[in-house]
């Protein structure tokens, strides 16, 4: 699984990139805003990446920033929502706007991105908001919390085991307060999980 790529950025067309790594081109399908971040042809860049594997293609998605990234693996959880869907709401929402647009159930919002319908960016606020979770959308002062990094991914895998979206944010939460914040993901999950068991 390739994680992120360093490396001098060759070109850029419409929709992707190509970064140079050690003499390797890597084509990496990217948004208008993580574009737009990248800057010019020839600078050193770094891109977080997600890998995209069908039975006929494998393809390489680039982002910007990592919180792109979890938003674009949230996006496509969604039925009815590829990577060319995700990276069209990607490209007309950052990540924290997405954010304010699920949290508050703003459809519309959603549906500013090419391809995304009113039944689609309905289905996308109501399922996202709850794989997120509720607790996940504000702390105590109301303001927002991201939903990037290690705790994002460690929430998603007590999700997959079975756990409800409240309880494995924060089982999440306990653990990343007795860690610290720069906890890695495996640690973090070991002790949510055993927080959750209490």
């Amino acid at each position: 699984m390739i994680a992120h790529l360093k490396g001098r950025l060759e070109s850029t067309g419409i929709d992707h990139a190509v970064i140079d790594v050690s003499g390797v081109g890597y084509l990496v399908g990217a948004s208008a805003r993580t574009l737009d971040a990248l800057g010019a042809v020839g600078e050193f860049v770094t891109v977080h990446t997600e890998m995209l594997v069908s039975e006929d293609s494998m393809r390489l998605m680039g982002f910007a920033t990592a919180e792109e990234r979890d938003w674009f693996r949230l996006l496509t959880s969604v039925q009815g929502v590829g990577a060319r869907v995700a990276l069209a709401i990607l490209s007309v929402l950052a990540p924290d706007e997405l954010h304010r647009a699920v949290a508050g159930g703003d459809k519309a919002m959603v549906a500013r991105a090419n391809g995304v319908g009113p039944k689609l960016a309905q289905r996308i606020v109501n399922e996202l908001k709850d794989k997120v979770g509720a607790a996940s959308f504000g702390d105590a002062a109301g303001g927002a919390v991201p939903v990037a990094g290690a705790s994002a991914d460690a929430v998603s895998a007590m999700l997959n085991l079975g756990f409800k979206p409240a309880e494995a944010q924060a089982a999440v939460r306990a653990a990343e307060d007795e860690i610290g914040a720069g906890a890695s993901l495996d640690a973090l999950v070991r002790l949510a999980l055993r927080k959750a068991a209490k």
